[in-house]
């Protein structure tokens, strides 16, 4: 007859001295550890994230970064090449002479004294201003001609007219020359003329004119006070502004004698 062994009781001890917990459910345990190392993974995937990018967020990054850049003040070459404005080229281009055959600037682009460079060779001592007012001006190779305007332009012609020698419009120790109805010569487009002061600093500087001493005794030379190097000759009896030149036709072209 088979033995029967009856089971113990649900309220007593098994074996092992433990009861069976009957209030939870099985493998609750197993998924509160499942959960807790997802998270745990999680937070490591997003603090390593965070780490990984904050040299790119971080100010104290972009501040290190720009520590390492040359500080304002510092000059930065960008190449090894010398530069073409330096102090060579300035030179060359200051003493360097316009040629004789360039093109005239015209009148409204003066702006300047220094608008030309003047010429090496120019003469440069001061001539006496004559004690007297009212002078005509006449040629030194063309003795019997001298100043005249016709239709506002100045030609050498053999009845030279008398001008008011005045205090320079735009510098008192040069010339401006007035006419006897009250105009002043002037030179436009290096065209000498008769004009009347319009009050602008422009006309002031076209109508002077600084004496200095011509190759030929007794003569002047006449120097645009806004184009230095720029002297007054006759070229078929016409008066304008030409660069200096050394040739003796130049020289005797461009000497006066106010009588």
């Amino acid at each position: 007859m088979p033995h029967d062994t009856s089971r113990p009781p649900q309220d007593r001890p098994w074996e092992g001295g433990w009861a069976a917990d009957t209030s939870r459910i099985p493998g609750t345990r197993r998924l509160w550890l499942a959960g807790a190392l997802a998270l745990a993974t999680v937070a490591t995937c997003v603090t390593a994230i965070v780490v990984t990018r904050r040299p790119a967020d971080d100010p104290a990054g972009s501040s290190s970064a720009s520590a390492t850049a040359a500080p304002p003040g510092l000059i930065s070459y960008a190449s090894d090449s010398p530069s073409p404005s330096g102090p060579a080229s300035e030179s060359a281009e200051r003493t360097a002479s316009p040629s004789p055959t360039e093109k005239e600037p015209k009148h409204h682009e003066k702006t300047s004294a220094a608008a030309e460079p003047s010429a090496t060779a120019s003469p440069s001592s001061p001539a006496p201003v004559p004690t007297a007012t009212e002078r005509s001006v006449r040629s030194v190779n063309f003795p019997d001609r001298g100043w005249q305007v016709s239709d506002g332009l100045v030609r050498l012609t053999g009845s030279p007219d008398t001008y008011t020698l005045r205090k320079g419009l735009a510098k008192p120790s040069c010339y401006s020359f007035a006419t006897a109805d009250g105009r002043y010569l002037r030179h436009r487009d290096f065209v000498l003329r008769a004009e009347r002061d319009d009050g602008s600093g422009l006309f002031a500087q076209d109508a002077t004119f600084c004496a200095r001493d011509a190759a030929h005794a007794g003569a002047v030379m006449l120097e645009s006070v806004n184009y230095p190097g720029r002297f007054l000759r006759h070229k078929n009896f016409q008066l304008r502004l030409d660069l200096y030149q050394s040739s003796g036709l130049y020289l005797a072209d461009s000497a006066f004698r106010l009588n």
